[in-house]
């Protein structure tokens, strides 16, 4: 069954995590699918004693180099939301660094119902429990002038990710802000482009993570796919990417024929490749096969789907220089239990190995 409500999950997905914990006082790749398209059989869950063994970065599951370099494993703390909200950042930290995590991405500063804690508690709590907190997601713009967005108080923004020490400071809003013409992605991308400017004047990297949507063609010329756009008109090196997997693949589904249905194919991990500095963050998320979707997948924890995890960070870990230079965010947008779907991530692609 489809974990996704009958609303538009990608719609709701956006406005939700724009909203995340009251944001900082504001906001078929054949190559990579299973061939049998069935989820993996879901393993028991372990008790909470037990937790802490599964850290063990895939000692003990087999023989051949770990597919996930060491220290390079986060977690998009949007999934844990819920727990966030009501037992705070602590108790979450202590729980990832039993499950083994290196990394947090954020998505908000504040613990809702939890209670208030400043930048730098949040920063030394982390760093406590052995996390880094290698990015987080802000809102690109808003009609609200105070908004907590780049395009409203970008200068509040990036101060706030320099508190926290991050090198990466991105959004999660696709480039619509516009419109979905050429034209208005050229003018977004040039609004990027100050973004990344002003990130890397103080040691950052900006980055916008996708949806399927960014796959699709524009309207004043069916013949661009929007994505391709978005990489052409921002400045390699002040715009980055954080290729969210499942959604790249729901785009495939989506919108590898354009709108007069010609074909027009394309590999999510092709992007990767050609270009693979630009690419620092990752979100790991996994689905299983269902074209009755629409989106073409149904959302499941991280190695229980059809997405060939093995072979897509190995492609990328093995380009020369690339191996440390990717940070792999394990995410569900709606885990039914968001611990064990952290836990079991971890433990999953921990075990990847690749043959030396």
């Amino acid at each position: 069954m489809s974990r996704f409500s009958q609303t538009d999950p990608e719609l709701t997905h956006r406005l939700t995590r724009r909203g995340m914990l009251g944001v900082a006082a504001g906001t078929t790749a054949a190559a990579l699918l299973g061939a049998a398209a069935a989820p993996a059989t879901a393993a028991p869950d372990m008790a909470s004693a037990t937790a802490s063994a599964d850290r063990g970065h895939g000692h003990g599951h087999g023989r051949g180099r770990p597919v996930l370099p060491p220290g390079r494993l986060g977690i998009q703390l949007y999934s844990l939301r819920d727990k966030v909200s009501t037992l705070g950042f602590g108790p979450v930290f202590a729980e990832l660094e039993k499950y083994g995590y290196d990394e947090v991405e954020f998505a908000g500063y504040t613990q809702g119902s939890a209670g208030p804690i400043t930048l730098a508690q949040l920063k030394r709590l982390a760093r406590n429990h052995g996390l880094n907190p290698i990015g987080s997601h802000v809102g690109y713009y808003s009609d609200d002038p105070g908004a907590y967005t780049f395009a409203q108080n970008l200068t509040k923004v990036l101060d706030d990710a320099q508190a926290l020490g991050l090198k990466h400071i991105g959004t999660a809003s696709g480039p619509f802000r516009y419109g979905s013409t050429v034209e208005a992605w050229k003018r977004a991308a040039e609004e990027f482009n100050t973004y990344g400017a002003a990130a890397r004047a103080r040691g950052m990297k900006f980055y916008q993570h996708n949806h399927s949507e960014e796959f699709s063609f524009a309207t004043d010329n069916p013949k661009v796919r929007l994505y391709d756009v978005l990489l052409a008109e921002t400045d390699p090196d002040l715009v980055f990417l954080e290729m969210d997997i499942f959604w790249a693949y729901s785009g495939q589904f989506r919108f590898s024929k354009r709108p007069d249905g010609s074909a027009a194919p394309f590999e999510p991990l092709d992007y990767v490749l050609k270009q693979p500095h630009r690419y620092p963050l990752f979100h790991v998320k996994d689905g299983v096969s269902d074209p009755s979707n629409q989106y073409g997948y149904d959302m499941v924890d991280v190695g229980d789907g059809d997405i060939d995890y093995k072979r897509f960070i190995s492609a990328v870990t093995k380009l020369r220089g690339q191996r440390f230079a990717h940070h792999w965010q394990a995410e569900h947008d709606n885990p039914t239990e968001s611990l064990t779907f952290a836990r079991r991530s971890s433990k999953h692609l921990h075990s990847l190995r690749e043959k030396c």
